[in-house]
């Protein structure tokens, strides 16, 4: 506790800014080589992003479905919302971006289904492959982070975590995590520097120390369905899309 309250207290004392948003799984930010969509068309996955962005997620899949199924950045859109409303609908239209422009999309949507289900072997696997064709995404680097710390694979997870901090230093999910990380390792000082650096939030500190107690505990009784302990990102947000909403 007296760490904690230090901790805090660091952050208080550095007028760090706070920032919103709800961390859980993510999306990418490489755009491939896809065909370049009409005006129409891009209005319409503007849209759609709006209405993702304000929680209206079937509205937003309804909009989505007035558009072509052979683009691939419509199979995509439509990919994530479904994950999002927990449909099992999402998992083949992950697959069908494989070998396409958005092969390292497809790779991650079915790393974040895979490591939803605890199945992290197999989250490890698509992400890996995911961040080969897509090396300076970030949010692709966070999450396979995210997948090498609920493995406590300690040194992997950092790497990853430090690779996605230097690509987007404005992003403080992966900050975060790292944060999750040394609290985990009882590093208490580079956490509260590291946390004072990216501009994290008492909320966002607190959330990394209570990740990092729930990867102290025996897996066989971790109470998350999913086996998640670390923050991945939200695939539907507008700074994380693919194409200018």
């Amino acid at each position: 506790m007296k760490a904690v309250m230090t901790l805090l207290g660091a952050l208080m004392l550095s007028g760090c800014a706070s920032q919103g948003g709800a961390p859980w799984l993510a999306s990418s930010t490489v755009a491939g080589q896809c065909p370049k969509l009409t005006s129409d068309q891009e209005f319409s996955l503007n849209l759609a992003q709006n209405m993702a962005d304000e929680g209206r997620l079937h509205a937003s899949l309804a909009n989505l479905e007035s558009l072509p199924d052979d683009l691939d950045e419509v199979r995509l859109r439509k990919a994530r919302v479904l994950r999002l409303l927990g449909s099992r609908e999402a998992e083949p239209l992950y697959r069908s971006l494989l070998g396409t422009c958005r092969a390292a999309q497809g790779e991650h949507g079915l790393g974040q289904i895979a490591a939803s289900r605890g199945d992290n072997v197999q989250a490890q696997q698509h992400l890996l492959r995911a961040s080969k064709l897509a090396p300076t995404d970030e949010k692709i680097r966070n999450d396979l982070g995210v997948v090498y710390l609920n493995q406590l694979k300690l040194e992997q997870a950092r790497f990853q975590f430090l690779t996605a901090i230097e690509l987007k230093q404005s992003d403080t999910l992966a900050a975060a995590n790292m944060v999750t990380l040394l609290i985990y390792q009882d590093n208490w000082t580079q956490a509260a520097e590291l946390a004072s650096r990216a501009g994290l939030t008492a909320q966002q500190v607190n959330d990394a120390q209570a990740r990092a107690e729930k990867l102290k505990t025996p897996a066989a009784t971790r109470s998350t369905p999913t086996g998640q302990v670390a923050a991945m990102v939200d695939p539907v947000g507008r700074q994380a899309e693919g194409t200018s909403p």
